[in-house]
């Protein structure tokens, strides 16, 4: 879980882990999540674009309206380039192209809410981090 990720990466920093200097020498393009998988288990790390592209060939969005599904698929996107910091911050919906879609009410109204809204973000992330 996204509390349960924290907690680690927390902890993980106290030890003095420095994440800048881990991201220059395995990849920047990598999550905290599989960095440590990387380094203390030997396992093959995945690219925020490689888990995005999971997600997308398990049809995860054919269960959403129009509206949502595009709203997720940008979020995806923005995740691809930005990172998992797209997910926290609900201000993320006033940026491009999100306020082509609406403003943040207008958007989080799509979901059924706020709470509807980060309900669905959450299970995007856990969709990210899924096992095929």
């Amino acid at each position: 879980s996204e509390e349960k990720k924290n907690v680690i990466l927390e902890e993980f920093s106290e030890l003095g882990i420095n994440w800048d200097v881990l991201m220059q020498e395995v990849g920047k393009d990598y999550e905290p999540f599989d960095l440590i998988c990387h380094v203390v288990f030997e396992q093959q790390p995945l690219t925020r674009l490689e888990r995005v592209n999971r997600v997308m060939k398990r049809d995860y969005f054919n269960k959403y309206q129009r509206d949502v599904k595009k709203v997720l698929e940008i979020l995806l996107e923005k995740y691809a380039e930005d990172g998992r910091e797209v997910f926290q911050n609900i201000e993320v919906l006033k940026l491009q192209p999100f306020d082509e879609l609406g403003n943040i009410i207008e958007i989080v109204d799509k979901f059924g809410g706020k709470e509807k809204y980060l309900e669905k973000i959450k299970n995007l992330q856990s969709e990210l981090y899924r096992v095929s």
